[in-house]
């Protein structure tokens, strides 16, 4: 028998900053923007960002209405905190050359750039076609490193979010909206 108490997940949310409604109407629109930017292109991948990318990619990829496949990559740059370290590493690679395809990276929250930026040259190096890069979340008040993004699903202040995909130590990813979480959740970090 589990002597630990069941945690409540939703007593550690401050607020819901965007809800399950506007997450599935934002993203249809987006999809429908890159099904349009994407016409006639046959080679179109689609690289996800994990571990809290999985859900964006999910519902972005069953509502494009182009051919693509998808692959994964696992970048870190957090730890178990709740602010990028500046340290990025790729944790877990693609299964398959990208050379002459058509790349669509699909990232959950873009920060401080670094992770990103990091990313994109790398990809790059590796000779697509084209990269273009969509994110669900934008801190544009937390840019270290200018990064083009063509797609962005909002833009939000800087606040620490979970949900929809996104964690704080691995909790909270189940979540179907992204809230900000409550600053004592999260606060022994700070100290």
């Amino acid at each position: 028998m589990n002597k630990n108490p069941v945690r409540d997940l939703n007593s550690d949310i401050d607020h819901v900053l965007i809800d399950e409604t506007a997450l599935e109407m934002r993203i249809q629109e987006m999809a429908a923007e890159i099904t349009a930017d994407y016409e006639g292109i046959e080679d179109l991948l689609l690289i996800c960002v994990l571990k809290g990318g999985y859900i964006f990619l999910s519902d972005l990829s069953r509502a494009i209405e182009r051919p693509h496949a998808i692959d994964f990559m696992g970048i870190s740059s957090y730890g178990s905190g709740t602010r990028s370290s500046g340290a990025v590493q790729i944790i877990m690679d693609l299964k398959e050359p990208i050379v002459g395809r058509h790349v669509l990276i699909v990232e959950d929250i873009i920060d401080s750039g670094r992770t990103l930026d990091y990313m994109r040259r790398n990809l790059l190096a590796r000779s697509p076609a084209s990269l273009r890069i969509c994110t669900l979340l934008n801190k544009p008040s937390r840019r270290e490193i200018d990064v083009h993004v063509e797609y962005i699903g909002f833009n939000i202040p800087d606040e620490f979010v979970v949900g929809y995909g996104l964690d704080f130590d691995e909790i909270y990813r189940n979540l179907p909206y992204i809230a900000v979480l409550k600053p004592e959740v999260f606060a022994h970090l700070q100290a």
